[in-house]
């Protein structure tokens, strides 16, 4: 059921979208930009040449503090936070009781406090969930009066220098509190494209401020969630809700790299027994990249057959990626049919079509590192 208009809640950009011609849509509950005049295409090659400005402030953002905030903490998720060194991030997973996956979030060590970004259809249950998990041991706050934006692209940092030096220093996946134009802002080097890039939290009135003199580089251009949809599929990243979901493992999913080693051998968060039997024993299905024969795409929930029409998994992610020139797709197949190179169908409006398993992702990471 689409949402009604009226009830979309907007965020501190909404005002300059509409000023900037984007094309707005329902999303997570909040009124979206899915493109500007350019387009999906033009602003996916634009973030992969220079630089796009996207606006997630949607997202939720969340301080987790108190002197055990870390521990805390991993009774909820499987990451190794307690070894989180202050200025690092972590990708990390919020984990039921049979392992699924109940959201992906950012971690990062602020010093002082927990620093949480969290998807925004997920929100309001993830910060019960971080209540209700961590009551009487950790201070839970979200933080509603911040917008977050997010510059990606291999010209971010040149131009986020010029508003703060410091931000050109950081390396990828560590987080500073930087002063930005006279806000106090929270800064990731991070983003969800495959390229280098920044995310930063600002105070929401002074959200505008800052995107206009983004905007105003010769580099930047603004970017929608189209583009950031075709950017994040190309570098093999996950959608909460199409790749991950509670009925998703981490292990099914191609995310065994986010649990550390002493959580993998230690436990003590929700669904470690099956986490630990399919690390030993292996998933009885994985994520998989699928690239198409031909140009047809392969949409989400495109079933997957062997060549003898057998059902063997469905597509969870699948479009046109712009720089690989052509359809690509992620889902799931049953492992023995998981390896790369493995011929399979796809049976696209009841057509089945020739495709072939392929390693993730279709285009390099293109990480700032130090």
């Amino acid at each position: 059921m689409r949402q009604d208009p009226a009830t979309l809640l907007q965020t501190p950009l909404h005002a300059l979208h509409l000023a900037l011609g984007g094309k707005m849509v329902p999303f997570a509950g909040y009124d979206m930009p899915v493109q500007f005049t350019a387009g999906i295409l033009a602003e996916h090659n634009h973030t992969r040449a220079k630089a796009s400005l996207f606006d997630v402030s949607h997202m939720g953002q969340v301080t987790v503090g108190g002197p055990q905030r870390a521990a805390a903490l991993e009774t909820l998720v499987p990451g190794d936070v307690e070894g989180l060194a202050v200025g690092a991030i972590r990708y990390t997973l919020f984990t039921d009781d049979h392992a699924g996956i109940l959201d992906d979030l950012m971690v990062s060590n602020a010093g002082d406090a927990l620093f949480l970004v969290v998807n925004a259809a997920c929100k309001a249950a993830d910060v019960a969930h971080l209540r209700s998990g961590l009551a009487g041991r950790a201070e839970i706050v979200e933080l509603t009066d911040r917008a977050l934006l997010a510059l990606q692209g291999p010209a971010a940092a040149a131009v986020l220098s010029r508003l703060q030096p410091a931000a050109g220093e950081m390396g990828f996946m560590s987080f500073r509190a930087l002063d930005i134009l006279g806000a106090s802002c929270f800064v990731s080097r991070s983003g969800y494209t495959g390229e280098d890039g920044f995310e930063i939290s600002v105070p929401a009135a002074a959200a505008e401020r800052l995107a206009r003199r983004l905007l105003a580089e010769p580099e930047v251009a603004p970017a929608g969630l189209g583009a950031r949809d075709t950017l994040r599929l190309e570098a093999g990243l996950c959608l909460y809700g199409a790749d991950i979901d509670p009925g998703t493992t981490p292990i099914e999913a191609g995310l065994t790299w986010t649990i550390g080693k002493r959580r993998r051998v230690g436990g003590g968060y929700p669904g470690a027994a099956i986490v630990g039997r399919q690390l030993a024993e292996g998933p009885p299905r994985r994520r998989v990249g699928l690239r198409p024969d031909g140009k047809a795409p392969a949409r989400a929930h495109t079933p997957i057959t062997d060549l003898q029409g057998r059902s063997i998994g469905e597509v969870t992610s699948g479009g046109f990626g712009p720089t690989v020139g052509g359809p690509v797709a992620m889902g799931y197949v049953e492992a023995a049919s998981a390896r790369p190179g493995t011929p399979v169908m796809l049976v696209v409006r009841g057509v089945p079509r020739e495709a072939q398993v392929v390693d993730l992702p279709f285009v390099p990471h293109r990480y700032h590192k130090n």
